[in-house]
């Protein structure tokens, strides 16, 4: 497989391959994510995890075309991406968002223009619920759940009071949500950041005087960094708990020795024992030079799961197309994964701890909160 890639206004554009496949025509794929600011770390990892699978796959990823545009973590900059994707490059398939907010803004309207849209982390309640669609796919989780995960380890600790925290936007909305569902504590506070915030002296002199036992956040990207350097030099000493998003392998570096000892909740850990997830692992190191996230391993999913449709069915038969998505006929490096009614995946969550690893800050299995769990938004699905 030959991998070309060339830039073009700015654009990333990356050219899989030659012919060999059975569809029609190539299958155009449209990667919206975020590539430049606080949040690029994410943006990068699920670029490079979709990317991976589509090199591992070989011939089995000919006449895939795929074009890579920085959304820079902006509703209306995403909006107009994908409007030009759609219209001009007319690609069948879009994926890559991370920001809920920006998928909220870009998927009822490719959806409704006809693509297909996969994603590989942003999963608002919205989108689950009411607001399902037959050409839309969480590859990744519902957002509530990896929260819904720490309420249940939280309540299985008996930790009897909490302080929880998250930015105000829609998967910080979901994640309290999620949290509070499975937790049978008493909740002291419940904060919401400014969404990209960067100075939490004012949050953390909340939780210094609260009476909480432990403080449960949902903080991603930069400003996870931020607030775990700003919590480690305030000497407030209150256990913390976070969805893997917090404590997410492309950010442990900046946060430090801070982070060493923090539990995590997760659907995936880079130890996870299948052999998909060997596989994906070895060959990030290899070809990154560095340790994979959360982020990196859905959007390698994801990448599989359209291989597999593609080999199954021609995108330009939509139902077709949707019923091979559906069968998730791909091994998934998280294991155990199938898709609910609502097109989410009902999956295994697991409890990871940060780690010193010789030297090197990653997150290590601790054991299983959740088996095969669904999202609470399913049965409002009327597909």
């Amino acid at each position: 497989m030959k991998l070309s890639t060339f830039l073009k206004g700015g654009v990333m554009a990356l050219a899989i391959g030659a012919a060999g496949m059975a569809q029609a025509e190539p299958v155009k794929v449209g990667v919206i994510t975020t590539l430049s600011g606080g949040g690029a770390s994410l943006g990068v990892d699920s670029r490079d995890g979709f990317m991976l699978a589509l090199k591992q796959a070989g011939d089995a990823a000919s006449d895939v075309e795929v074009v890579v545009e920085d959304d820079q973590q902006k509703p209306d900059v995403a909006v107009q991406i994908a409007d030009k994707m759609i219209q001009s490059d007319k690609v069948d398939v879009l994926t890559g968002i991370v920001w809920s907010n920006l998928a909220m803004a870009v998927v009822p309207s490719a959806v409704a223009q006809g693509k297909f849209y996969l994603s590989t982390n942003a999963a608002p309640s919205q989108l689950a619920g009411a607001g399902c669609n037959p050409k839309y796919f969480a590859v990744s989780y519902q957002n509530d759940n990896l929260h819904e995960a720490a309420g249940a380890y939280a309540s299985q600790e008996g930790i009897g009071k909490i302080f929880i925290m998250a930015p105000n936007y829609p998967a910080g909305k979901d994640s309290l949500t999620g949290f509070k569902r499975f937790y049978d504590g008493d909740v002291v506070k419940e904060v919401y950041t400014q969404l990209g915030a960067t100075d939490y002296a004012s949050e953390i002199a909340q939780i210094r005087d609260s009476d909480a036992d432990a403080v449960f956040f949902f903080l991603p990207g930069g400003m996870g960094i931020s607030f775990m350097k700003q919590y480690a030099e305030s000497g407030v000493d209150k256990p913390l708990i976070g969805p893997a998003f917090s404590f997410s392998q492309d950010i442990l570096p900046a946060m430090g020795e801070a982070a060493i000892g923090v539990k995590n909740t997760s659907d995936w850990s880079p130890d996870l024992d299948n052999e998909a997830n060997k596989k994906f692992v070895e060959g990030f190191e290899a070809e990154y030079g560095r340790l994979p996230s959360l982020y990196a391993a859905q959007s390698y999913d994801t990448a599989n799961l359209l291989l597999s449709a593609i080999a199954a069915a021609d995108v330009s038969d939509a139902d077709a197309f949707q019923q091979a998505l559906a069968a998730a006929d791909f091994d998934s490096v998280r294991g155990n994964f199938k898709f609910g009614p609502n097109q989410h995946p009902i999956q295994d969550f697991v409890i990871r701890e940060v780690v010193d690893d010789n030297g090197v800050l990653t997150n290590k299995l601790v054991g299983t909160v959740m088996t095969d769990h669904a999202d609470a938004y399913a049965a409002e699905c009327k597909m």
